[in-house]
């Protein structure tokens, strides 16, 4: 598979569907990039280095922790440092004016409308965002900002398909949707849903493809006994047996006991 350029993901745009993943780690990042999945995502707080390695053909948005950095510069040098370690594009989740400062400096960058869980505070919680007309409005303004701002793409979270639909046909930049109908570009999802092993809220928009929850139970049981064997091993001094030894000659040994005496 050959990584997506900026330029191709947005040539996509009204033509093909693109699928996007939350990876949490290396191995879903490889589990990716073997199915197929054009884009993923993870958070600057996650294995980068690794994720990276783990897909070298899979387009990498890396997510800033958000009120991280609080100016141009902080979140410049966070940005290039990023993109240095093989980030492909920035996921910002803040202002017009810090998101203008990152794509200013021709570095790719996603902003997110609709529903943000960091300020759920003003949506009244956890809920979807845009199910009035005035709401609806709102959001398109902020994804009009967003591609002023100079943006390539924008997450829009939990919105009513109709409404992002609309926007999708409506403004240039390409739409990543969350729970926010077909009419968006791109489809994405964390990956702890499609595997099935969220043990937090399930969201409505979530659709659960595997359970490796029931897995990576085993898993752990499978380790916790293992651990436990080693820990006996270690008491009764079973481990380290005479085949994990390393020796040395007797003669040698002597030297070194007798040169530590003289």
């Amino acid at each position: 598979m050959k990584k997506l350029t900026v330029k191709e993901i947005i040539k996509c745009k009204g033509s093909k569907k693109l699928s996007e993943v939350y990876t949490h780690n290396p191995l879903e990042a490889a589990a990716c990039e073997a199915a197929g999945i054009e884009m993923i995502v993870s958070s600057e707080l996650n294995d980068i280095d690794g994720i990276r390695d783990s897909a070298k053909n899979t387009f990498l948005t890396v997510g800033l922790k958000y009120g991280s950095y609080l100016n141009e510069y902080e979140i410049l040098k966070r940005s290039f440092e990023l993109i240095n370690i093989g980030a492909d594009a920035i996921y910002c989740p803040q202002s017009h004016k810090l998101i203008k400062a990152i794509s200013d400096e021709g570095i790719p960058v996603v902003g997110h409308s609709g529903f943000i869980p960091y300020k759920s505070t003003f949506y009244g919680g956890f809920k979807a965002y845009g199910k009035n007309a005035k709401e609806a409005h709102k959001i398109y303004n902020q994804c009009l900002s967003l591609q002023d701002a100079g943006a390539f793409a924008i997450e829009l979270e939990i919105v009513p398909f109709k409404v992002a639909d609309y926007i999708s046909k409506n403004i240039d930049v390409f739409i990543i949707g969350m729970g926010s109908g077909t009419g968006c570009d791109a489809q994405y999802l964390f990956a702890e849903d499609i595997l099935g092993y969220n043990k937090g809220h399930i969201p409505r928009h979530a659709k659960v493809y595997s359970d490796i929850a029931k897995d990576y139970e085993l898993i752990k049981k499978k380790a916790e006994k293992a651990f436990k064997s080693f820990k006996e091993d270690v008491i009764s001094k079973n481990y380290p047996s005479t085949t994990h030894d390393i020796d040395i000659s007797e003669n040698e040994y002597e030297s070194f006991v007798k040169n530590l005496k003289n």
